[in-house]
């Protein structure tokens, strides 16, 4: 950022539309489930959870599944659909940016792996060819996080710059 006084430059532009685009698809994301009830208190998360365990679900995730997130599915669906707001709330606003991507970071990991388990006798390829959807977003998370994806259009940097108009 140095070569042109203060000003973001291309790379810092691009992160932070990236930032705003996957903020924005979280918003989506998080909107429909806590504003309706089908997922919260319709069963939608139990749904999504049994498919899970029927397939595409990591060995090791079986017994968490099964034993922790489902008997408190109604607990953890509204976790996840309030996780999901914030997440999508904190990267549009530019707000905790950090932190927001590191939960988003969490949260595809253990989407990742309790839905894109290929299977014990596939080839190494295939567990990315699985992991892909939920992988690429853990990618976007962990550049914001190590990245400075809040420098420009942030509440953030709106306020840093007015605590100190002279700079």
């Amino acid at each position: 950022m140095p070569a042109n006084h203060g000003q973001p430059d291309r790379n810092t532009w691009a992160l932070v539309g990236l930032r705003i685009a996957v903020g924005v698809l979280f918003l989506i994301y998080g909107e429909y489930k806590v504003f309706g009830t089908k997922f919260t208190l319709g069963g939608g998360f139990q749904y999504w959870i049994n498919r899970f365990l029927e397939g595409g679900c990591y060995p090791f995730m079986v017994s968490v599944l099964r034993n922790f997130v489902l008997p408190h599915g109604t607990a953890i669906a509204f976790l996840v659909a309030y996780g999901e707001l914030a997440i999508g709330l904190g990267l549009v606003l530019g707000l905790l940016v950090r932190t927001a991507s590191m939960f988003g970071v969490l949260y595809m990991l253990a989407l990742l792996f309790s839905s894109g388990y290929p299977g014990p006798h596939a080839a190494f390829w295939q567990y990315f060819g699985g992991a892909g959807e939920h992988l690429v977003l853990a990618l976007c998370f962990a550049a914001f996080a190590l990245g400075k994806a809040d420098q420009a259009l942030s509440l953030r940097a709106y306020l840093r710059q007015r605590s100190s108009p002279g700079l």
